[in-house]
This record gives structure tokens, C-alpha cells and sequence, in this order.
């Protein structure tokens, strides 16, 4: 960047709650390179609570998914960031920022050139095989400031629901946004027996939507009549909160979903079960990873470790397919998660908790 550093810098990543927790990143990187600058965050309404309690950032500001209204006033930033290379995005950064930086894609046609035209800095994108991190820390290099690597979770304000002095608990995330990323209940419960069996409390989250409670709610039907402690806090918390749940557990387990990203975030160890989607791409990012490659995960591994996460990987010959399921629409079913049998998932938790 200049010598001139910049006083304001807007930050806009509009996508989902993962995607947005997976630019922390690059957000720490800015305010470590301008400690003096106010740097503010634009997400898409319903996703701020991902930032909640962010060191680094002074304003989150929102925007619904259709609104044309802008929550800021014409070019009143010294620097903004599209950290995606779609359309709306990066004409809010043309709108926003005296200068610009984006991810761009190629080739350039006259549709993306215009693109390539307005932003003064600039990483092109890698959606196949370039981690999400590692993507929006390209920004980073290409504003000539130092990369700081940690993905940063949530902070939570309200007093823990689950004393750790009263002994170790495990946590299960159950539900993923969509059905292809699920794994059956059934499976789930013969976890939970064999958490119990260990001596482990088990903690069931999720969020407020009704799938995500009708899972839970599936689960005590199938667990044994004498069974351990469980403990169900689905849509109980906030982010922050959950956040502060995760930090204190022996393990997390859970499918690929915003939540894994932020138990991976807090240090804990994460197993984490994927079937269509590529991990080099979507792989929960371990504390302490080095940023030094394009991503830390195999395409294909039935079971790989960095750090504190774990990665069970179904096992068929088109894993991943990088496709919404079998069907191909979010609510399918995936035969490689279907297949994935409960006792890979529970070797990897016990070696998690070796």
C-alpha cells in the first residue's frame, strides 16, 4: 500500500456465517498493519453475530439480501475490501472506497474487466483448490501487509450453561445448513453411547430453525435407556456464547457447518465429517496453521490431521463431488455420509481425546 496509510477501511464480505468468520483473518491483518484506522465490516443481515465481540473491528455494519440502500455515504472510506469476486460485492467497493482491493476472477472478459479496472490491488481467485483463508489472505499480500493467520471466534457475554467443574462433556453440532451435509441420527446416537461409555457428558447444539430442533428432539428415542448425561442447549445460545460452550469441551464433532469453523477457531479439538465438499477449499482452519501454501487439507483422504482438527472423510469413489448431494439439491441425501459408519467417527473422536 502507500505511505499514506488508510484512516477508514470497510471490509465486505456477503455471504454466509462461515464464509464471513473465515475472513477474520484478513481483518486481524489490517488492524495489526493500521492500529489507528476504523475498520468496519459489511455482511448480509443475520450474519453480524459471527463478529460478535471482534477485537479488531470498530462497526459491522448490515445489509438485507435485496436492499439497494447503502449503510454508509459515497466513497467515505480510504480503503475498501471485497474479499468475493462476485458482481454486487465488488460494485459496493467501487461505491465505498476512495482505493480498492478485491479478489478477482479470470479470464478477463469484458464482463470481469471492469473489475480488474477499479481495484488498485488486487489476488485473483481460486475456488477449487485455494483454502477460503488462504484466499482472502492473497488481499493481505497483495496490500504488502503482514498476514495474521488465526481465524477469530465470537465473543459470548452470558455466564457458561455448562459448569466444566462438574466433569469433561463433549459437544455435538448435529445439524448442518443443508440436508447433504448431514449425517443420520442413528449414526449420531451410537456416538453419543460411546462418549458415555467413556465417562464424557454430551452436549447437543444448534440454532433456532425447526430442523435443527427435530433432530435433537430424534435423538433421546434412539440412545440407550441408561445412558450418560445430555445436555441440550439447541437454540439456546448465541454465537458467542456457543463459542465459550466449545472452548471448555474435550471435543466438538460435527458436519461441515459455520459452527465446526468456529469450534476450530477456539482451539478445541475438532472431528469433523464431510462428504461432497472439498476440504482443500471448506476445511475447518486449525489454530496455529501456517499460511504459507494454498490449503492445509487433502482433496481426498478418508482421515487427515492438522493441528486440533480432525477430517473424517466418507469413502466412495466420487467424494468429493463438490455437488449438493445425490440428488443434487440442498435437501438430498448423500450416500457417502449415509455409508460413513459411526465407528470411523468414534476412533477419531478417541484419538482427539488421546
Amino acid at each position: 500500500m502507500s505511505a499514506t496509510a488508510p484512516r477508514s477501511i470497510l471490509v465486505i464480505c456477503m455471504r454466509r456465517l462461515g464464509d464471513v468468520l473465515l475472513c477474520t483473518p484478513l481483518i486481524a491483518s489490517l488492524r495489526r498493519a493500521y492500529p489507528q484506522a476504523r475498520i468496519d465490516a459489511l455482511v448480509f443481515k443475520g450474519t453480524e453475530t459471527i463478529l460478535e465481540g471482534n477485537p479488531d473491528l470498530d462497526r459491522c455494519l448490515t445489509m438485507a439480501g435485496g436492499s439497494r440502500k447503502l449503510p454508509f455515504p459515497w466513497r467515505s472510506y480510504d480503503l475498501a475490501i471485497s474479499t468475493q469476486a462476485n458482481d454486487r460485492p465488488q460494485l459496493i467497493a467501487l461505491l465505498a472506497g476512495r482505493v480498492r482491493a478485491g479478489i478477482v476472477s479470470g479470464p478477463q472478459s469484458l464482463a470481469e474487466r471492469w473489475k480488474r479496472w477499479h481495484c488498485r490491488y488486487q489476488c485473483d481467485n481460486d475456488p477449487v483448490h485455494r483454502h477460503t483463508v488462504e484466499q482472502a489472505l492473497k488481499l493481505a499480500d497483495a496490500l504488502g501487509i503482514a498476514r495474521h493467520p488465526d481465524v477469530v471466534p465470537p465473543r459470548g457475554k452470558a455466564a457458561p450453561v455448562v459448569d466444566p467443574a462438574a466433569g469433561a462433556y463433549a459437544v455435538l453440532h448435529l445439524a448442518p445448513m443443508f440436508r447433504y451435509k448431514a449425517w443420520p441420527t442413528a449414526h449420531w446416537a451410537e456416538l453419543v453411547a460411546a462418549l458415555w461409555q467413556r465417562g464424557l457428558r454430551v452436549v447437543i447444539s444448534g440454532g433456532p430453525a425447526p430442523g435443527e430442533r427435530a433432530l435433537a428432539d430424534a435423538l433421546p428415542s434412539l440412545l440407550p435407556k441408561h445412558g450418560g448425561a445430555l445436555i441440550d442447549v439447541v437454540g439456546r445460545l448465541q454465537l458467542g456464547d456457543l463459542a465459550n460452550l466449545i472452548k471448555a469441551a474435550a471435543v466438538f464433532i460435527g458436519p461441515d457447518t459455520s459452527v465446526t469453523h468456529l469450534a476450530a477457531a477456539c482451539g478445541t479439538p475438532v472431528v469433523t465429517l464431510f462428504g461432497p465438499t472439498n476440504p482443500e477449499v471448506w476445511g475447518p482452519w486449525p489454530v496455529g496453521q501456517n499460511s504459507a501454501g494454498d490449503t492445509p487439507w487433502q482433496r481426498v483422504a478418508p482421515l487427515q490431521q492438522r493441528g486440533n482438527v480432525r477430517i473424517v472423510q466418507g469413502i466412495k469413489a466420487c467424494v468429493p463431488c463438490v455437488l449438493e448431494g445425490c440428488d443434487r439439491h440442498k435437501e438430498s441425501r448423500a450416500a457417502c455420509l449415509d455409508e460413513l459408519p459411526a465407528a470411523r467417527v468414534i476412533a477419531a473422536v478417541e484419538a482427539a481425546l488421546s
